[in-house]
């Protein structure tokens, strides 16, 4: 699959409309680049763009960026409310999708080096990209902004990675680096700067200072004031969504607010934001209000409703989320964004891939789904109401499950078209057949691990849908029926891959545990799926 490098250059100008366009297509018109984001300020005077590629096409657009920001912005005029220090203020590299932090680290180094030298700017690395621990956190290199500058590139301690220690004063200076996904989340609230300040204080991991740190690690933050929108703002960077989730910095604001009297009016996520963000704090409201929702996009609605998001400005989803984004992006989406009518079409043509394997996880997949269904049947009417907290409980297990087994039809795909490329490798001297062999076993295991994790998978469905035979609606009766038969033939073709694919593999080891355990899924299935049916035919009798 492709590497895919977010890049998220901040450059100094949030009002001047043809600049701002003017860097935006700098961006989409280098080849490999897909801009996904373009999000500008007036009160801060800055825009901050999103935009995605391979590492080599990133640290083009990035540089073609910077050569017409070069031209067009002049630092020596630049006002604004946030904290900035160069007409390419920062521009960070983030991971995305099969990319490591070192490769995103490189990317930083490459960068840096080539804008300075062909600009002549003073660069400073920060992150994971920092060559010295002062200079990991973005703050620390920034204090004292643009107009610090010449006194700080004077001295020996802030040389900078690259470029000259000379003020360049139409440029300033510019920080680059490698980070995790960091999110620009700004809570809204009807005062003064000075009091949105204080809740910032209050806040950040940084505090007041070493004897008077904030509540939340990994925030940053300070107190601005909208004046497009009348309204102040407590503007944080999530550095690390999963450390300090979106909901925790809205419900501490929210705290300190209410203790202050004042009204918190919404919130903004600028630039893009991770689905798994938005869901940990759709999965964190569901739990506080004990709401019962299954739905990816209504998870996101709820989202999007108890944060206000869309206070300031619309909350497109699906121009927001990365991942939707990406996916949006894409020229092949797999056999599972397929009509049924061309995924069929698919299986029947004359070759290997899709083939068994992604049948039978397309079948679990649509057992799972009729379980889910059944489940929604037997719940939220008035003559099933007793129902209602066990279908909770129950429903969710298929939900998550169908989603799962969904990704597995083009999982399979590609772990035997893994094995097929391996074929294809040289073989004409011992080092090439040796390499050809390796690669041969290896897709063979990957080709065995997708099924028999197919399985398991199923494997954890039977206790739900015994005691949703037990409890279900029975004028869905066949319904489950069915779901049950599809689940225990797909472990039946997952069995059947396993063990095709296993009497080619050479590591003993891994085909005695790999057969002994898909057997014993596929017993456990056969024994599942009878017990169903009985229970049904039982309460149907």
């Amino acid at each position: 699959m492709a590497k895919l490098v977010e890049c998220v250059p901040n450059f100094s100008e949030g009002i001047n409309k043809e600049v701002i366009n003017a860097l935006g297509e700098a961006i989409s018109r280098t080849p490999g680049c897909v801009l996904l984001d373009v999000d500008a300020g007036a009160s801060t005077n800055r825009t901050v763009y999103t935009f995605v590629g391979s590492p080599e096409a990133i640290i083009e657009g990035a540089l073609s960026a910077a050569r017409v920001a070069g031209q067009l912005i002049d630092m020596s005029r630049h006002t604004g409310e946030h904290p900035r220090m160069g007409a390419l203020d920062v521009c960070p590299f983030v991971p995305v999708m099969n990319v490591s932090m070192e490769e995103c680290v490189t990317c930083a180094h490459v960068f840096g080096q080539r804008l300075a030298a062909e600009l002549g700017v003073p660069v400073y690395l920060y992150g994971e990209a920092a060559r010295e621990e002062s200079r990991k956190a973005l703050p620390a290199i920034r204090a004292g902004e643009y107009e610090a500058l010449p006194e700080k590139l004077a001295k020996p301690e802030w040389a900078p990675d690259f470029g000259p220690p000379t003020f360049v004063p139409r440029w300033g200076a510019t920080v680059t680096g490698a980070r995790t996904f960091l999110i620009a989340y700004n809570i809204n609230l009807l005062c003064t700067k000075e009091l949105a300040h204080r809740i910032a204080l209050n806040l950040r991991e940084q505090g007041r200072g070493a004897d008077q740190p904030g509540r939340l690690k990994k925030v940053q933050g300070i107190g601005w004031y909208l004046e497009e929108e009348n309204i102040a703002q407590v503007s944080t960077n999530v550095l690390d969504f999963e450390t300090t989730p979106l909901h925790t910095v809205y419900e501490e604001v929210c705290r300190d607010a209410e203790a202050l009297n004042l009204p918190v009016v919404g919130s903004q996520l600028v630039g893009l934001v991770p689905k798994k963000a938005m869901l940990d704090t759709a999965e964190f409201y569901i739990k506080k209000e004990k709401l019962f929702i299954l739905e990816e996009e209504q998870k996101i609605r709820l989202v999007v409703s108890r944060l206000g998001l869309d206070s300031l400005s619309p909350f497109h989803p699906q121009e927001r989320i990365i991942e939707y984004l990406v996916q949006a992006g894409e020229v092949d989406s797999g056999l599972v964004a397929k009509p049924l009518g061309a995924f069929v079409r698919a299986v029947g043509r004359r070759s290997a891939a899709p083939g068994g394997g992604s049948v039978s996880a397309a079948a679990a997949a649509l057992g799972a789904a009729l379980g889910c269904m059944v489940g929604l049947m037997s719940y939220g009417k008035r003559q099933f109401e007793e129902l209602d907290p066990i279908m909770r409980k129950l429903i969710p297990p298929f939900h998550q499950a169908m989603d799962e087994l969904v990704a597995m039809v083009d999982a399979d795909s590609r772990a035997f078209s893994s094995y097929m490329e391996a074929m294809k490798l040289p073989q004409s001297i011992p080092e090439e057949r040796e390499r050809r062999t390796a690669a041969m076993q290896q897709g063979l295991k990957t080709a065995v691990r997708v099924p028999c994790a197919l399985a398991e998978k199923v494997s954890g469905l039977w206790p739900a849908l015994k005691e949703l035979a037990r409890h279900c609606n029975l004028a869905c009766k066949s319904d489950i029926q069915v779901g049950a038969k599809m689940l225990e033939a797909a472990v039946f073709g997952a069995y059947f891959n396993v063990m095709i694919n296993l009497k080619d593999i050479t590591d003993e080891k891994f085909k005695l545990v790999m057969s002994q355990k898909v057997s014993g899924l596929l017993e456990e299935a056969k024994q599942g799926s009878a017990l169903v049916l009985a229970l049904l035919e039982k309460r149907g009798a």
